[in-house]
């Protein structure tokens, strides 16, 4: 029986969701940048230095883990999960098989992994995991994304969400708009919005308990490479406004990715969704918060580059992104933190 509770407490608050499940590959990408050993050993050093910081639970409510990372143990033999589990902080588990391309429609693609979801699912949850994700992909540009993708990503995301509540965890979904590319704020608004709905429409007509998921969509924001980089104060009103327009009040929670925003663009831009929630006349149904992955371990990774002398100044840099997140969620963040 899945625990409805969950739900609430990944959002409760002013914590947030870490997001530590990149693929082996995106891993390997960023440590080979900084010069680090593309290893499984050097993986869950990385992975043991980011759950083991002292106080994380204190702005971090869930972690999300890859399959290889959910299987490791920190350093005094403890396994990942325990580790967590004593800070407080709920587990969770990635399981989508990346994303793939669309056959029949070029420069899309969808995301596969529901072959033998359910199994997973259950081995997961007897491991120790609470809650899952599955991201599904969308890219704005010329003619895309087509409503073909839109349904087929819609459709993958509500299925695995069914399965994650048979299993008795609670799904994260995913669906996310990359800001790849030079479209505008309005173009942004409107896709999200559209890929929203159809999420949606999929999540009731497969059955999902509303109350039992939480949402992780993208922030409204211009493309990376738009002439016109909009305000944080017109990034928040745009981002509500496409929520208030295709979330149902019933989602407990909403929590961000960052989506390739730098860490300080990413806090700030939350920031200003509360200060403007907060000037409503009526209060927004659900909570808002963080999901950050790259907006939360940028400064870490940096920081550590593989070097064990550099372990504490690295946990410490990851603690002050939670800080400035949990910050944002009270409406509180400003630019003089980051000189903290």
């Amino acid at each position: 029986m899945i625990d409805t509770r969950i739900a609430y407490q990944l959002v409760a608050g002013d914590k947030g969701v870490l997001a530590i499940d990149e693929s082996i590959a995106t891993c390997n990408r960023r440590f080979a940048a900084l010069g680090i050993a593309q290893t499984v050993e050097e993986r869950r050093r990385y992975r043991d230095l980011l759950i083991t910081a002292p106080g994380l639970g204190q702005g971090i409510s869930g972690a999300i883990l890859s399959d290889e990372t959910i299987h490791q143990r920190a350093a005094d033999g403890k396994t990942f999960v325990q580790v967590l589990g004593d800070a407080g902080i709920l587990v969770g588990i990635k399981v989508d098989a990346g994303a793939h391309d669309l056959a029949g429609h070029p420069g899309e693609t969808v995301t596969e992994g529901l072959d033998g979801l359910r199994d997973r699912l259950a081995d997961y949850f007897q491991i120790g995991a609470r809650f899952a994700k599955w991201r599904a992909v969308i890219r704005i540009d010329a003619g895309l994304p087509t409503r073909a993708c839109i349904d087929a990503n819609a459709h993958a995301l509500a299925r695995y969400a069914a399965l994650c509540q048979e299993a008795g965890l609670i799904p994260i979904v995913e669906p996310e708009v990359l800001m790849d590319g030079t479209h505008g704020l309005e173009r942004c608004g409107d896709v999200t919005t559209q890929v929203l709905r159809a999420t949606f429409d999929q999540l009731i007509l497969q059955g999902v308990s509303l109350e039992r998921m939480l949402l992780k969509p993208n922030m409204v924001v211009p493309g990376s490479d738009s002439k016109t980089q909009e305000s944080n104060e017109r990034v928040a009103a745009a981002t509500l406004r496409c929520l208030l327009e295709a979330v149902p009040a019933a989602v407990p929670g909403i929590a961000f990715l960052s989506g390739g925003q730098s860490v300080q663009a990413a806090s700030a831009n939350l920031n200003a969704m509360h200060v403007l929630a907060r000037s409503r006349e009526s209060r927004l149904p659900w909570a808002l918060t963080f999901s950050f992955g790259r907006a939360l371990q940028e400064p870490a990774i940096s920081i550590w580059a593989g070097r064990e002398s550099q372990r504490v100044p690295a946990q410490q840099a990851l603690l002050q992104r939670a800080r400035c997140n949990s910050a944002a969620r009270r409406a509180e963040y400003t630019a003089a933190m980051e000189r903290s």
